[in-house]
């Protein structure tokens, strides 16, 4: 396989999986704060008027999505980093395959969230993290794709074909 794109396609791996682990952080603490301090609704107690399921009390009403969609995007992404690593440990075309695919699910999760994201930069009232998390996601819908790019600008040997004695 073309071993040049190999430090490429290792250098957007350790990148991408810092930004992914921050992007986990920080909605980890952004879905912490909504559970400490959303709507506490007591018996008798009727829901408020504009209440919607997902409430973030810090951002506006794209919040709560694009925090839910860039966590999982951020779990999927970070698994796709660790089966990049295997990937690039062993380098060949049967390791490329989960890593491309992985990488690929991982992408399309992203590029949800960063549609997510412009939704809600295009709102008003936005907190410092959440920007930070938007702008991670933006950064990494191309990252990402670059990234699954650089696996398969490896890959140029034919596909390995497997006899089995079975069949002679």
């Amino acid at each position: 396989m073309g071993d040049n794109m190999k430090p490429v396609a290792l250098l957007l791996l350790m990148l991408n999986f810092c930004m992914y682990t921050i992007i986990a952080i920080i909605g980890g603490w952004s879905v912490n704060f909504a559970i400490d301090h959303g709507f506490i609704i007591g018996p008798g107690l009727r829901l408020p008027a504009h209440f919607h399921p997902i409430f973030f009390p810090i951002g506006n009403f794209a919040t709560g999505f694009f925090v839910l969609f860039a966590l999982l995007a951020a779990v999927v992404g970070a698994a796709s980093c660790v089966v990049g690593f295997m990937h690039l440990r062993f380098w060949n075309y049967h390791s490329m395959q989960p890593a491309a695919s992985l990488g690929l699910v991982a992408w399309a999760l992203t590029v949800l969230a960063m549609g997510l994201a412009c939704q809600e930069i295009s709102f008003d009232r936005r907190n410092a993290k959440l920007g930070t998390m938007e702008a991670f996601t933006i950064v990494l819908s191309v990252t990402q794709l670059v990234y699954v790019l650089a696996i398969h600008g490896g890959s140029h040997e034919p596909v390995p074909v497997e006899r089995h004695n079975a069949l002679r």
